[in-house]
């Protein structure tokens, strides 16, 4: 349990104190944009390959226990989660490395980004958030805990930072979008059109899902289907 607590630390300190704050413009002033995302992105992922593995190796130390009542409602949420996280892999967005371009666009935010500006991580934080409540123990509680902590964190930092650099040009994609998903859309920032929802996307994220499904049990020892 030491090595998941200090690898969740790792983890999180990884983006909180590197990318979320000025030692990032150092770093980038020393090596590089390429550089800096390439260190960065070889200890994020050293960082996970840690967590994952001292997760595996934890024992079960039951919190709030697992929730087996609540399995269909997760199975709904962890769907939107994939949802988000596909189209927002797939959708090019200002908040992006190199996707300021797309700010000038007459429409800053369509398809997905109308929903919210940041789906990538939503997508996270619902996943995130779904294997924490269902599954009680302290060893859950550390990995998803701490992937929920920098869903949550992340889009304030990325928007700081996209503030900074690109000024007035972020500001108006801001105006129409929302951090939390459909808030913009709820305050009349906003619409929803469906119709820009890219369906090959949404039927590949049905297929990644069905196979996440079947392969559960044997990957993580676990079904999450109930009964």
């Amino acid at each position: 349990m030491l090595s998941l607590a200090l690898a969740a630390v790792c983890f999180v300190g990884i983006h909180v104190c590197i990318a979320g704050t000025g030692l990032r413009a150092v770093l980038v002033a020393r090596l590089g944009e390429r550089g800096f995302s390439g260190v960065f992105s070889a200890l994020s992922f050293g960082g996970l390959i840690w967590l994952t593995t001292a997760y595996a190796d934890a024992p079960y130390t039951p919190l709030w226990g697992e929730l087996y009542a609540l399995k269909p409602l997760v199975l709904v949420v962890v769907f939107v989660a994939f949802l988000l996280v596909v189209l927002g892999l797939t959708t090019p967005s200002p908040t992006a490395v190199g996707g300021g371009a797309s700010l000038d666009a007459e429409e800053p935010a369509r398809g997905i980004l109308r929903i919210t500006r940041h789906p990538f991580l939503s997508g996270v934080a619902l996943w995130a958030a779904a294997h924490l409540i269902v599954n009680g123990e302290a060893s859950a509680l550390l990995l998803f805990g701490s992937l929920l902590v920098l869903a949550v964190v992340g889009p304030g930092s990325i928007d700081r930072k996209r503030r900074r650099a690109f000024g007035a040009r972020w500001e108006r994609f801001e105006a129409v979008t929302s951090r939390v998903p459909f808030i913009a859309i709820v305050q009349g920032r906003n619409r929803l059109v469906v119709s820009e929802l890219p369906r090959g996307m949404i039927a590949l994220t049905v297929v990644v899902y069905v196979v996440v499904l079947a392969m559960h049990g044997m990957l993580f020892g676990v079904s999450p289907l109930p009964g």
